[in-house]
């Protein structure tokens, strides 16, 4: 049986007030909220983009995505983890307090915000997942602990998993910075030495010291390397490459992530992604990055693999080719899509249902 995929069009000149009265309408019309009961805590699963970087969704969004879990009984709050690499995701307090600058506060986005501190060992907690990759996954509690999960998605590009979107935004976003690492530990830069002009970037914002400057180039101590990309960021002339001969696994791993997730909340979650602003990296970047494709639209489903494949289809059918495959040469995003769906956790059979 196809999953049903909720989607809206939305066109690059719509102001927001449009594009929450569409939002509305969508939430109405997929009746996606149905699985929210009277007094249910509902984490609403939000990314609150990194500082220097605007493609994140706007809080204003997100309240009239908080005000419909209100409305059907749900306290809603707005949450993400802490992040691997280093800048003001890195601990929760800077975290917070960036969420803020961007707009995410109460009065804005309809609902609190929680960071929870993955330091503190009441914060996480380790589910099973026992799969190729990941036997037990390290979570942030308070996604376990909500009663039901809502992922609010920006669909984009990324570098090493093809495209973020429903799985990336659970997965990866769900899981403490121990977490993180596991799902990239496999995954190490490499130096084209004739790029490299010794600025020492890289280093300042490696996370382990695992990059020096030798000779006036960057050399990187393999051992200690823990596959984050953030010197790739920081890099001004691109002269760190990521080594992507284990890009696969980190999709299957994420997808195992978004599994340990969701595996006690599958009647109890549901995905919104917004295929806006839809950026060749990801959010995380400390920077802007270009776009690639035009808006498209706003998707709703019960189904995070159906609705990130219905994403991923309706925005190469807007480019004409396959953008994130233009973009990212060396990653095939659809890998995250087919394990996921092998270790059920939807499908890509899907219904499109279009407003």
């Amino acid at each position: 049986m196809k999953s049903k995929v909720y989607f809206i069009a939305v066109k690059n000149s719509e102001t927001l007030n449009c594009i929450n009265t569409k939002i509305e309408r969508l939430l109405e019309e997929s009746r996606l909220f149905d699985f929210i009961y009277k007094d249910s805590q509902v984490v609403v699963k939000i990314h609150f983009g990194e500082e220097g970087n605007t493609g994140f969704i706007d809080p204003r969004h997100a309240r009239v995505i908080c005000e419909a879990v209100t409305a059907k009984g749900g306290a809603p709050f707005l949450s993400d983890a802490n992040t691997l690499y280093r800048g003001r995701r890195l601990n929760s307090a800077d975290h917070l307090n960036l969420a803020h600058e961007h707009g995410f506060i109460k009065e804005a986005a309809g609902a609190e915000i929680i960071i929870p501190d993955d330091n503190k060992k009441e914060n996480v907690i380790e589910v099973p997942v026992n799969h190729k990759f990941i036997k037990n996954a390290l979570l942030a509690r308070v996604y376990i602990d909500a009663d039901c999960l809502v992922a609010v998605s920006h669909f984009k590009g990324h570098i090493l998993t093809g495209f973020g979107g429903a799985i990336k935004n659970v997965g990866m976003g769900c899981a403490t910075r121990q977490g993180k690492l596991a799902q990239h530990c496999d995954v190490s830069p490499v130096v084209h030495v004739e790029n490299c002009i010794g600025c020492g970037e890289c280093a300042k914002v490696c996370p382990t010291g695992a990059i020096n400057i030798v000779n006036g180039k960057s050399v990187i101590d393999k051992p200690k390397c823990i596959g984050c990309a953030s010197c790739m960021a920081a890099c001004p002339t691109m002269a760190m490459f990521i080594d992507f001969a284990s890009g696969d696994k980190t999709q299957e791993k994420m997808a195992e992530y978004a599994l340990a997730v969701l595996k006690g909340k599958l009647n109890k979650s549901g995905f919104l992604n917004f295929a806006l602003k839809i950026n060749k990296e990801c959010d995380c970047w400390g920077m802007e990055n270009p776009r690639i494709a035009p808006d498209v639209g706003l998707f709703a489903s019960l189904d995070p693999v159906a609705i990130d494949k219905a994403s991923f289809d309706l925005v190469n059918r807007a480019c004409g080719k396959d953008i994130f495959k233009a973009t990212h040469p060396d990653q095939d995003g659809i890998k995250q899509l087919r394990y996921a769906q092998e270790i059920g956790l939807g499908s890509l059979d899907y219904e499109l249902v279009e407003l």
